[in-house]
């Protein structure tokens, strides 16, 4: 779409047209901006001469000057029919509520509207209070937004009641599209054998769901505002009749499914780790047949645990590999920014590219890559104006992935779980940074120590796929259970803080070296590079099993 733009009257004020401009150009449509103090004469020649779809005007001086040039264009747009051609309007509040008066603008914004309405506009749909407006399908609802990254939050205090109240007041307030219900630890566990639940820990890490009509309270409360997308937490037992469930009663927009956990890994679930990640493949090959999109969060469990880099990265391509080997055609992939702590932001993003780069090799017309992004929640401080700062830093380091969804983390986080009201305010601070950063970004992947270290992690992660495919005889190891459960026991893949595990060897040792987390030698401190480590874990299972 041909879009043209100007500011008109006396007004020389040129950053939100200019803004306005560069973000559609981002979209795709070809701008061109005539200048400023364009007189209503000129601009209707330039129309007559470059016949654009939409024309985009500001002002931002007195509302009493800005109603004559309107009436004065409004009589220009009847007297050469140009009827024809959408107009937007870009100014202050008191400048936008005059222009409101005038019918011939089709969108007025001050820049206190939702991004997301502009995009809609953009694309040529207006925006209404209508269920219709609000795709209840998240790869529609993506392709709509898109490249303003929809929000999502996850929700979920220790009274039902509550709960379903304050999903209400988000659902009202438009901040997001993504409500993602948080369970508490009984429900995940033990929501169909209810007969093992610990009362005691009734709405501990969640809301206490205890029945499928609870889901359906908590989802008929967000058919309100902008109807959002919901989702809930997988459960660590019975994961099939958990998807089945969640389907049925929330119409859940994903499934998030992890490879190695919710097992005896981590001590989410009794579940031996070989079974447990057989019965995490047959829950993703179910939804993969369903054709719900699928998340599979293994790689920042890693991170979370203080693994290496190259085991997060590794790991990354291992998940998106089993879920496309398992039918899943719309894959979601998380990265976990700030995790572990003390990660300098240049290593984060190098860890992250270097992830991206990988799964890419996957991507097809069967199997579409979306990236969601998020914040490390143990990089918060429990002081709430320090967290709403690394909140923000965050999500301005993570918009360099061009990310299609960014998971808000509240603010509270560090110290509480987050209420409808901390959550809605999260919200506004990262609509408040994508206000400024959507557009463009500092080409921070140019710079040479990014890229060296990208390279490494691409090199030492395919070390260690390499190492797994070698651990069984198996057609397709990458995939297979037997192959993946020697990964963990050989300490191929391995975290220091699975010290103590009945499975893993929790022997690994790494340290933050010049900003990334690396593997190093328990004595000296120093790097191990990752054939070294590998060959080792090799050697000391042969020494042990063979």
């Amino acid at each position: 779409m041909k879009i043209l733009g100007a500011t008109l009257g006396d007004c020389i004020h040129v950053a939100g047209i200019l803004k306005f401009l560069e973000y559609a150009s981002s979209s795709g449509h070809n701008c061109i901006f005539l200048g400023t103090r364009i007189k209503i004469s000129k601009l209707v020649l330039q129309i007559k001469k470059e016949k654009p779809e939409m024309v985009a005007l500001s002002y931002r001086l007195t509302p009493k000057t800005a109603e004559n040039i309107f009436k004065t264009l409004d009589k220009e747009i009847k007297k050469h029919n140009l009827h024809n051609v959408k107009f937007a309007f870009g100014g202050t509040d008191s400048i936008c509520r005059v222009a409101k008066k005038f019918q011939f603008f089709d969108f007025v914004i001050s820049g206190q509207e939702d991004m997301k309405e502009l995009s809609a506009f953009l694309t040529g749909k207006k925006h209404s209070e209508e269920k219709m407006d609000y795709p209840q399908n998240l790869i529609k609802r993506i392709e709509k937004m898109y490249p303003y990254p929809l929000i999502r939050h996850h929700f979920g205090l220790p009274s039902l009641k509550e709960t379903i109240k304050g999903v209400e007041t988000i659902a009202k307030s438009k901040v997001l599209d993504i409500l993602s219900i948080g369970p508490d630890q009984n429900a995940q566990e033990h929501f169909f054998t209810p007969q093992r639940m610990d009362p005691s820990q009734n709405g501990a890490g969640g809301v206490p769901i205890r029945s499928p009509e609870d889901l359906r309270k908590i989802y008929n409360a967000t058919r309100c505002g902008n109807y959002p997308l919901v989702r809930c937490y997988a459960g660590t037992n019975h994961l099939i009749k958990w998807a089945e469930m969640t389907l049925k009663t929330i119409n859940n927009a994903w499934g998030a499914i992890p490879l190695f956990w919710y097992s005896v890994l981590d001590g989410r679930s009794k579940r031996p780790l070989k079974k447990a990640i057989i019965e995490n493949q047959k829950t993703i090959r179910w939804y993969g047949k369903k054709g719900v999109p699928v998340e599979v969060n293994d790689s920042h469990q890693w991170g979370l645990r203080h693994a290496p880099d190259s085991i997060e990265v590794a790991t990354a391509f291992l998940a998106a590999y089993n879920a496309k080997n398992l039918g899943v055609r719309n894959y979601i992939f998380q990265y976990m920014f700030n995790t572990p702590a003390g990660i300098s932001p240049y290593m984060d993003l190098a860890k992250m590219y270097a992830k991206k780069e990988l799964l890419n090799t996957l991507s097809d017309e069967n199997f579409r890559i979306f990236d969601l992004v998020r914040a490390g929640l143990a990089s918060f401080s429990s002081d709430p104006d320090i967290a709403k700062g690394q909140l923000a830093s965050s999500i301005i380091l993570s918009m360099a992935l061009k990310p299609h969804i960014v998971h808000v983390v509240g603010f509270s986080e560090g110290d509480h779980c987050a209420t409808a009201e901390e959550i809605i305010e999260s919200c506004k601070i990262t609509h408040g940074v994508l206000h400024n950063v959507i557009c463009d970004w500092p080409e921070i992947v140019k710079n040479p120590r990014f890229r060296k270290r990208k390279e490494q992690l691409i090199s030492d992660a395919k070390v260690i796929l390499d190492a797994i495919k070698k651990l069984s005889n198996s057609e397709d190891p990458l995939s297979d259970p037997e192959s993946l459960t020697k990964a963990v026991k050989t300490g191929i893949l391995d975290a220091p803080d699975l010290k103590g595990s009945k499975v893993a060897k929790g022997s690994i040792c790494t340290k933050i070296i010049d900003g990334a987390c690396c593997a190093v030698d328990s004595e000296n401190g120093k790097i191990i590079s990752e054939s070294c480590r590998v060959e080792s874990c090799f050697v000391q299972y042969s020494e042990t099993y063979l």
